[in-house]
């Protein structure tokens, strides 16, 4: 049974990627008051949950009913991280607060931040090979790490300084743009490939 767990667990965790997701998450909740970040990290970590329990279950259903294949989800996640991406690296340190802090939650660091095309595909992979039951244990034990992660991000980036965490936080809004791309690409590829298989 631990083994299992482990053999779930560890891809996943790498996919989900608390640690690079870090300076994502400080950039986007800049200026924010500490009861807002809570708010928002309590809000992006159901969010993240339903998603990904959700895909777990009814992923194959939702896709083969409305015609849309791996590559379609791999291009609509990978321009949403763009376009994420671009708008932070064009504005200077803007603090969002009001409806839009409240949104932060949900979309886009609940999903695709947390729970991204990458982690949904791979749950959907290890629920076919493992069950059910050990994917959904994996996924919140790996949201749990995010949570912590995310609480303790002041002490985290303040190790860092606050120039280095703005450099940071640019340097990996550049690289989710960059991620953005990729999975538009393979998309694109998958697309193509499942073209020409007919």
């Amino acid at each position: 049974m631990f083994n299992e767990l482990l053999l779930v667990f560890i891809p996943m965790f790498f996919t989900v990627d608390p640690i690079g997701i870090l300076p994502v998450f400080v950039s986007l909740t800049q200026g924010l008051t500490p009861q807002e970040k809570r708010d928002i990290i309590f809000q992006s970590l159901v969010t993240a949950s339903l998603v990904a329990v959700g895909f777990m279950l009814l992923g194959k259903a939702i896709f083969q009913f409305l015609g849309i294949t791996m590559g379609d989800f791999m291009v609509a996640g990978g321009v949403i991280l763009f376009c994420l991406g671009i708008v932070d690296l064009t504005t200077q340190g803007k603090t969002r607060h009001g409806a839009a802090a409240k949104e932060l939650g949900a979309v886009p660091i609940g999903t695709p931040l947390i729970a991204g095309p990458a982690v949904l595909t791979i749950s959907l992979m290890l629920t076919s090979v493992h069950g059910l039951p050990i994917t959904i244990l994996a996924l919140f034990l790996n949201l749990a790490i995010v949570g912590v992660v995310f609480t303790f991000s002041a002490n985290i980036m303040q190790l860092l300084g606050q120039a280095g965490s703005r450099a940071l936080s640019k340097v990996m809004m550049l690289l989710l743009a960059a991620i953005g791309v990729m999975m538009v690409r393979r998309g694109i590829m998958d697309i193509v490939s499942t073209m020409h298989a007919f």
